[in-house]
C-alpha cells in the first residue's frame, strides 16, 4: 500500500511501522511528516512516542528534521515529550509555562542539534518575549537547521527586537535561513522589517523572492512600488502572482490621505510593463477574490492598465457589475468604459436586457453604455424607456440616453 493510501485511510500503526523500519531515507521522512497530520488520532499516545524516537535516533538528518517538524505540529505536548526524553526535564502537569519555556531556552545549548530545533520550535509556540535574545544567540549556530527554526520563533514570537538580527541572516549562504528570516520579517511587518526585506526581490531563491515580495503589500507608502514592478518580470510564475496580489494588497493597506498618489504611481508602472504578465493575476483576483478590498481596488485598476482586453477581461468586468459591495460594481462599470473593445457594448446589452439580472447589475450596465454606447445601444435603451417598470432602471436608462444623443 502506497503511504498517499496510508494517509488517505489514516492507518498511523502501518506509517509508524515504516517510519522505524524502512531502509529508504525518503520512506521514512515522508512517514514522519504523514504522522504530524493526525494531532486528533486516537492512537496519538503512539505517534508522538515514534516520532520522538526518530528525532532522537534516526542517523538521517532529513528524517530527523522531519520528525521534529511532525512534533511541532501535533501541538506543545509533543515537543515537551521530546525536550523530557532528549534533555532529562519532567514535566508535570502542575509544571508553569515559565519552568517549561526555560527548560526549553537550556535546551537551545545542548550538544544534539535536533534538540536545539525541537527547543526553538517550541519556543516560538510558547510566544514567551524572553526567548528572543536567546533565540538570537542562535542564529550564530553551525547548523543552519537550528538557525533557520530559531528565525521561524522569531517571527512567530513577533518581537521587534529580533529584526536587526534576522536582518542580517538575510545574507546567510543557506537557502532555507534566508527564506525562514524573510518570512518572520514579514510576521512582524514594522517598517525597518519591511523596509529589510526590499533588497530580497531579486534573491537566487524562488521562495525567498515570494516571501519577500508577499510581504510588501504589508507597506503603508509607495517604497516598495517599484520592487513589485520588477518583480513582474521574475522568471516564476508565482513570484509574478505574488507581486500583482501584493499591489493589490498596498492598495488597500495605504492611509487614505496617500491613497491617490500611490495609485497614479502604481498606474504609471504598471503600464510600462508587459500586458500578460499584469492581467492574469488580476482577473483572477476578480474572479476568485473574497476580500471586498482587494476586489474592489483591482476593479479600479483593470481599466488603467489594460491596453489589450481579452474576452476574460470583459466577462470578468461584466459579472462585477452584480457585486454586492456597490464601490467594486461602480469600479468595474467605470473600467469597462475604459475598455477600447467592441465586445463591451454586447456583454452589457446582453445585462441590460436580462430581466433575471439584478437592477443593480442592470443599471451598472446601462451607465456605463451612456459612456461607450453607439446606435444599437441608443435603440436599446430608447425601448427599454416605454417597456420597464422599474423607477431605477428608467432614471438611468434616460440619462444614458442623454448621453447618447437623446431619444430617437
Amino acid at each position: 500500500m502506497s503511504l498517499f493510501q496510508l494517509e488517505r485511510e489514516g492507518d498511523v500503526q502501518e506509517l509508524i511501522r515504516l517510519l522505524r523500519e524502512s531502509d529508504n531515507d525518503d520512506v521514512r521522512q515522508r512517514a514522519a511528516s504523514i504522522l504530524g497530520e493526525f494531532d486528533d488520532h486516537q492512537d496519538r499516545r503512539d505517534i508522538v512516542s515514534a516520532l520522538v524516537r526518530a528525532a532522537r535516533e534516526d542517523d538521517t538528518g532529513a528524517v530527523t528534521a522531519a520528525a521534529v517538524d511532525s512534533l511541532d505540529d501535533l501541538g506543545g505536548d509533543a515537543i515537551e515529550a521530546l525536550i523530557e526524553d532528549m534533555a532529562g526535564a519532567d514535566f508535570d502537569a502542575e509544571s508553569a509555562e515559565w519552568v517549561r519555556a526555560k527548560a526549553f531556552i537550556n535546551a537551545l545549548e545542548a550538544d544534539v542539534p535536533e534538540l536545539r530545533m525541537a527547543a526553538a520550535n517550541g519556543l516560538g509556540q510558547f510566544g514567551d518575549n524572553d526567548a528572543i535574545e536567546p533565540l538570537v544567540a542562535r542564529f550564530e549556530d553551525d547548523d543552519p537547521r537550528v538557525r533557520a527554526r530559531a528565525a521561524r520563533a522569531c517571527g512567530s514570537i513577533g518581537d521587534p527586537r529580533a529584526v536587526s538580527a534576522l536582518e542580517e541572516l538575510l545574507t546567510d549562504p543557506t537557502v532555507v535561513v534566508r527564506r525562514e528570516a524573510a518570512e518572520a520579517l514579514g510576521q512582524i511587518g514594522n517598517r525597518q522589517a519591511l523596509g529589510a526585506l526590499l533588497d530580497m526581490y531579486d534573491d537566487p531563491s524562488e521562495r525567498v523572492r515570494r516571501i519577500a515580495v508577499g510581504a510588501f503589500g504589508n507597506f503603508e507608502n509607495a517604497s516598495p512600488v517599484d520592487a513589485l514592478v520588477a518583480a513582474l518580470s521574475d522568471e516564476s510564475a508565482i513570484v509574478r502572482r505574488t507581486a500583482v496580489y501584493s499591489l493589490i494588497e498596498l492598495l488597500a493597506n495605504v492611509p487614505t490621505e496617500k491613497s491617490h498618489e500611490i495609485r497614479e504611481t502604481i498606474v504609471d508602472r504598471l503600464s510600462e510593463t508587459d500586458d500578460e504578465s499584469v492581467v492574469v493575476p488580476l482577473v483572477e483576483i476578480i474572479e476568485e477574490g473574497t476580500q471586498a478590498a482587494q476586489r474592489r481596488n483591482t476593479a479600479w485598476l483593470l481599466g488603467r492598465v489594460v491596453t489589450d482586453a481579452d474576452e476574460r477581461v470583459v466577462d470578468a468586468l461584466v459579472e462585477t457589475l452584480a457585486d454586492d459591495d456597490q464601490m467594486t460594481a461602480q469600479f468595474a462599470a467605470t473600467s469597462l468604459a475604459q475598455l477600447e473593445d467592441d465586445r463591451v457594448e454586447e456583454r452589457l446589452l446582453d445585462v441590460v436586457t436580462d430581466t433575471d439580472q439584478p437592477t443593480n447589475a442592470r443599471t451598472q450596465a446601462i451607465f456605463t453604455l451612456g459612456k461607450v454606447g453607439g446606435d444599437r445601444a441608443r435603440e436599446t435603451l430608447d425601448t427599454l424607456l416605454d417597456e420597464t417598470d422599474e423607477e431605477e432602471v428608467r432614471k438611468r436608462a434616460f440619462s444614458a440616453i442623454s448621453k447618447l444623443g437623446g431619444r430617437l
